[in-house]
């Protein structure tokens, strides 16, 4: 009878432990890094596109103060008593249409905000106008006893547009601008 043969024995790499651990960390970062970056880029995305609709939200809430002051404005009315009116609304928007707005900045002018001066409606009444760059395209519509502002825009450029509107609504002789903004797809 033949002697059975010895066990295998284990082999060892040659290489020492701790650049096993290297190898080890290196491969994990490998790994999570990119994830990481993913969720980092989709954050910066997110923050850059609130900053964005922050210009939506605060330029409406301008609007809105806007139209209460022309509002409580003392003008005479007949026979001197003390009337109050809303601003006609604005025969157009700034910029004209949306595709000027859509992915991109648009630089208005004054004469983009002053269009209805001859007429005193609109932004001229409102004594509202923008001189930096815009994300969004602003109009202001009214009637005898309402208005509402809005913004629409495109900040990606895909064609769908998001929408902030501002409403205020005389009640009593009184100006009462809604207390929030309707926001339809914010982010787009």
């Amino acid at each position: 009878m033949q002697a059975a043969p010895p066990p295998p024995q284990a082999r060892k790499s040659g290489l020492p432990t701790w650049a096993i651990v290297m190898i080890a960390v290196v491969g994990a970062l490998l790994v999570f890094l990119p994830i990481v970056a993913i969720l980092g880029i989709y954050g910066v995305r997110r923050y850059i596109a609130n900053a964005k609709q922050a210009e939506a939200r605060n330029t409406l809430g301008q609007i809105a103060k806007d139209a209460a002051a022309a509002y409580e404005a003392d003008t005479s009315g007949p026979g001197g008593a003390a009337s109050h009116r809303l601003c006609l609304g604005a025969s157009r928007s700034v910029p004209s249409s949306i595709a000027m707005v859509s992915g991109k900045k648009y630089q208005s002018s004054v004469a983009d905000w002053n269009a209805d001066c001859a007429s005193d409606r609109g932004f001229c009444c409102l004594k509202f106008s923008m001189e930096t760059p815009q994300y969004y395209m602003y109009s202001y519509g009214a009637t005898p006893s309402t208005f509402t502002g809005k913004a629409n825009g495109d900040l990606d450029g895909d064609g769908i547009a998001s929408t902030f509107t501002i409403r205020g609504e005389v009640v009593g002789g009184q100006l009462q601008v809604a207390p929030s903004l309707e926001e339809r797809d914010p982010g787009e």
